[in-house]
Parts: structure tokens; sequence; C-alpha cells
């Protein structure tokens, strides 16, 4: 995983400010590999109460998140249990490294 303990610990810091502490956080895609270098940090939140506005939360998050890692380019998707999942959801909750 190409996230230091203090980035993994800042985005669960910030993920738990915005959707409370029982929100789960996993780390997908590039960020996985450590013979890779560079590329965005991909994150799936998952939320165990639906939220009233995803897109508003996901730009919420996207701040926050980008504020904690020092300006670094964050992707960020934010599922609740009655989100209807596309691919890339599956995608992070099968391979996606839980923070």
């Amino acid at each position: 995983m190409r996230l230091s303990e203090a980035q993994r610990q800042a985005v669960v810091q910030a993920v738990a400010q915005a959707c409370g502490p029982q929100a789960r956080v996993r780390l997908f895609g590039s960020r996985l590999d450590d013979a890779l270098r560079g590329g965005d940090v991909d994150l799936l939140v998952e939320l165990a109460d639906e939220p009233a506005d995803v897109p508003a939360l996901q730009r919420q998050l996207q701040v926050r998140l980008l504020r904690a890692l020092d300006g670094r380019a964050v992707d960020v998707l934010v599922v609740g249990p009655q989100t209807p999942r596309q691919p890339v959801h599956e995608l992070a909750l099968r391979e996606g490294r839980l923070l």
C-alpha cells in the first residue's frame, strides 16, 4: 500500500469527521501496488445509513481529504445500503483494503 501510516490515519480521521465513526473506508486502485509510482488516491467510503445527498457528501469528503493529504489528488466513492452498485463499487469492495 502506497500510503504512509500518517496518511492512512489522516484519511480515517477525515472520513470519521464527515461521516461518523461507523464509516468504513477502503483504499483501492493503483495505490495498492507498491511497484507503481504516482497516481491518485482512490477511496470507497461505506456507510451504515443511506446519505441524503451522496454527491454533496462526496464533494465534502474530497475537500477534506485533499487538505488531509496535502493536496494529493483523491477520488472518493460513497455507498450506503441502498446505493445501486456499479462495477467500480464491486471492484473496490472486492479488491480494496480496509484502512
